[in-house]
């Protein structure tokens, strides 16, 4: 008898050229770039906010949450909007691919150190074929400060 694996569907997200994986369950939407209306006081990495079929939304360039090095917007970078509670937030990502079936036998915690972003905001990492993909920990990502920016920014939009 064959034992059923549960798998996690996640959104593949490209930043840097590495791989990130958001759960599908919290992404309400994937939006080309549009107009970001900049919010004065914010932190660096809160873009602004968009009218999205009438819902106010802060935009955090992940990027830049990241301490990558920034760049400029090309015709694959999307917006990634994230239902995080009550809150609906957007991610600038460079590129974002199709829905991926993560086995849970593939998801290992992750390492203390892990390169170009700061190990706090990766929860795991998921080896699939020849690929590693980093687990995204969004309420670490949104902390409380980027979480009171961004709501903030909601509020004054």
């Amino acid at each position: 008898m064959k034992e059923e694996t549960s798998n996690q569907k996640s959104i593949i997200i490209e930043l840097q050229k590495e791989e990130y994986a958001i759960p599908v369950e919290v992404v309400g939407a994937i939006e080309r770039m549009q107009h970001i209306t900049r919010v004065p006081r914010t932190a660096s990495f809160v873009k602004g906010v968009i009218n999205l079929r009438g819902v106010v939304t802060p935009i955090i360039d992940l990027r830049e949450r990241f301490g990558m090095e920034t760049e400029d917007y090309t015709e694959s970078t999307r917006i990634i909007i994230v239902h995080m509670g009550q809150y609906n937030v957007g991610f600038i990502v460079d590129a974002a691919y199709d829905v991926l079936d993560i086995p849970e036998e593939s998801i290992e915690p992750a390492p203390q150190v892990i390169g170009t972003v700061d190990a706090d905001y990766i929860k795991s990492v998921a080896k699939v074929d020849k690929r590693l993909i980093l687990m995204l920990d969004l309420e670490k990502v949104l902390s409380q400060e980027s979480y009171q920016a961004a709501k903030s920014s909601e509020l004054e939009g």
